[in-house]
């Protein structure tokens, strides 16, 4: 009897040891997602003559047809592709470049250079936003006084070209530090004996790099490049905190910024949840495609 009572408690051990984190992830994530996709198969109707009854009721797919049909929210896709364009190989370039340097074996200072370029990670997307910001500013910017000073004119940080730029590199700022430390982490997991016997048979450090560290990056390099991604489909704060400054980021500048002004300054959050659920979806899609494009052309190799 004691001995099944013990079997019993060693077999719901695991159970109860996940249960916390099976519940958070219930109502913390599936239980949204519900609600939002809940939400965007309904509307608010008015029922009656006069002022009449605002009434939830279900509408299936119309609010996905009308958030296709939304010509801002293809403009707003735009603009994010642009940017990643710019952010996406910027952060992977530089974060790959910054493992490598301090990686190799002659490069000196490196705690405190780990530090300094995983130290923008740490501030929030708002302040890193508001910090280049009034580098942006034409009225405060110390990059257009200085261009000024020697006779050049004022840098315009915000033009129809310029403001992509001006976006990404407070994203790339930021993200950098996070992916260095993954992929520098993963290149002092590699044996050194790789590196030593390479060496002896006359491989420069550069062509270490290239024929040794970068292939065994390959896994690193592929889950931080779809955290990049996902990055990408998700910018927010950046562009509006930037929008009071200047008159190029509108309010529905990228998707995010469309569905927030969809459900909280047009009041449809039936709308805004569709829109949600596509960008969710795309998301998705957009993940799974890079995984697959990555696992391909390792198989490939």
């Amino acid at each position: 009897m004691t001995g099944s009572r013990a079997d019993r408690g060693r077999s719901a051990a695991p159970y109860a040891m996940a249960a916390p984190a099976v519940i958070l992830f219930v109502v913390f994530i599936l239980v949204p997602i519900g609600y939002a996709i809940w939400l965007s198969l309904h509307a608010m109707r008015v029922r009656g003559a006069g002022f009449g009854i605002r009434t939830e009721v279900f509408v299936a797919l119309e609010n996905y047809v009308t958030a296709l049909r939304d010509t801002a929210l293809f403009a707003a896709l735009r603009h994010m592709l642009a940017y990643g364009v710019i952010m996406v190989p910027a952060t992977m370039g530089l974060a790959l470049l910054f493992a490598l340097l301090l990686d190799a074996p002659r490069v000196g200072g490196k705690r405190a250079s780990r530090i300094t370029i995983f130290l923008p990670y740490a501030v929030p997307g708002v302040i890193a936003s508001l910090l280049w910001g009034f580098i942006y500013l034409p009225a405060v910017s110390p990059v257009s006084a200085a261009l000024e000073a020697v006779g050049l004119p004022a840098a315009n940080f915000f033009g129809d070209v310029s403001v992509f730029f001006s976006v990404a590199n407070i994203a790339v700022w930021g993200s950098v530090g996070f992916n260095m430390v993954v992929l520098y982490t993963t290149l002092r997991a590699i044996p050194k004996e790789l590196y030593e016997a390479a060496r002896l048979d006359g491989a420069s450090e550069w062509r270490i790099a290239l024929r040794i560290k970068i292939p065994l990056l390959r896994p690193a390099l592929v889950m931080t490049s779809v955290f990049t991604l996902i990055g990408m489909l998700q910018v927010f704060s950046e562009p509006a905190t930037l929008r009071p400054m200047t008159n190029t980021i509108t309010q529905d500048w990228v998707p995010l910024m469309r569905i927030y002004q969809q459900a909280f300054v047009d009041n449809d959050i039936y709308l805004g949840a569709a829109s949600s659920v596509l960008l969710a979806g795309a998301t998705v899609l957009l993940s799974l495609g890079a995984l697959a494009v990555f696992r391909f052309r390792r198989h490939a190799r």
